[in-house]
């Protein structure tokens, strides 16, 4: 049977709660201030026995770096190294500053609010907070999962910061013309980027085995991405090859790209034949066709959505682009380009009033159908 006696200590009174586990052992649980805070302990205890999700209290008693160390170990094998990167530097910056030293049973909802609303008022953006937030939610999953807490105490906020869209940056035919011509020497990667719709990594990333000219595909199965200074080769984002097609004029351009290499070789190398590295710095090659071309600025990235931009205008069916996209399902690519439906909001409201008025009852109702005036506010 549970018990609740007081001892005391230099710095005064304490009390310690004695209670079998659910596996009848005989432990306690010592340093409670006042009696009530016992009481609390033991009913929590006992609650958590009947639902059996009793964890032993010794378990928590470590802190979340301890936990933090090998979830980081286990991650950098799930996820890609561009992934890792960015959940590292969080770890690093953000989570063990603030929790490191913090044993996991002292952590609870309110602190976990508070560290957020810390990170925000600080004037850290919301793309860092979420992430952040993520990899501490993440470290106490595992420790859930490694019975050491009976449930993540970071769970369920309701303070983490919203993040604002980017507006997408669309070229036209004629814009991408241009930025093409400026790109010089990258001119066809240029188009390939803008009528492809390929990632940059993808792009880089494509060698001569992997064009189907004949069929008019590029098939991406490779990803190239640059993580700091150094290339990192994968599997594409979502870890599944695809086919993408090729505009007619493009097949061309490949082909004559593609004369005279082997079949490992890479379709747009950089120096000494490797891989390209990104431009972004002010006098990179991109930057400086943007700005001879005088197109809107934008990143080597922004070329994909103006891909899903130019197949959109052409009729290209949302299944199909998300084909070529390499998205998860076409309710992502519904998601992402939602702002390049907006005239089929209009072509609704055609379809419907065509569709009335070819019924019997809506032909009667157009011949007598009475004039509507919609009245306007005078301006002040």
């Amino acid at each position: 049977m549970a018990t609740i006696g007081s001892y005391t200590t230099a710095g005064g009174k304490r009390y310690r709660v004695r209670y079998r586990t659910p596996d009848r052992k005989q432990t306690d649980k010592r340093g409670f201030k006042t009696k009530r805070d016992a009481q609390a302990f033991l009913a929590t205890v006992e609650v958590e026995k009947m639902r059996g999700e009793y964890v032993p209290y010794k378990l928590g008693v470590v802190s979340v770096s301890e936990i933090g160390s090998v979830w980081l170990y286990r991650k950098q094998s799930d996820v890609k190294p561009s992934t890792f990167k960015s959940i590292e530097t969080a770890w690093r910056v953000h989570v063990e500053p603030r929790w490191g030293t913090t044993r996991l049973t002292d952590i609870d909802l309110d602190s976990v609010e508070r560290w957020i609303a810390d990170l925000t008022r600080s004037g850290k953006g919301a793309t860092v907070v979420i992430r952040a937030y993520g990899v501490l939610a993440g470290v106490l999953d595992s420790a859930v999962k490694s019975k050491r807490l009976a449930k993540n105490p970071a769970r369920g906020v309701e303070n983490l910061p919203r993040k604002q869209p980017k507006a997408h940056v669309y070229l036209s035919h004629a814009e991408v013309a241009e930025l093409a011509a400026a790109a010089g020497q990258h001119r066809v990667l240029v188009l390939v980027l803008a009528y492809c719709g390929v990632r940059w990594g993808e792009a880089i990333g494509l060698r001569v085995r992997h064009l189907d000219l004949p069929r008019r595909r590029l098939n991406i199965v490779e990803n190239a991405v640059q993580v700091e200074q150094q290339i990192h080769v994968g599997t594409p984002k979502s870890h599944k090859s695809r086919a993408v097609p090729v505009p007619g004029f493009l097949v061309e351009e490949l082909a004559r790209l593609c004369e005279g290499k082997g079949l490992h070789d890479l379709v747009f190398p950089g120096r000494g034949g490797d891989y390209l590295r990104r431009s972004v710095s002010s006098t990179g090659w991109f930057t400086r066709a943007v700005a001879k071309s005088a197109v809107p600025r934008l990143t080597p990235h922004d070329l994909r959505h103006t891909a899903a931009s130019l197949a959109i205008s052409a009729g290209v069916n949302v299944k199909a682009l998300q084909r070529m996209l390499g998205h998860a399902s076409a309710a992502m690519t519904l998601d992402v380009y939602a702002d390049l439906f907006d005239d089929d909001l209009d072509a609704v409201g055609v379809a419907l009033d065509h569709a009335a008025l070819s019924q019997s009852v809506g032909k009667e109702w157009a011949d007598g159908r009475p004039t509507v005036t919609i009245p306007i506010e005078k301006m002040p």
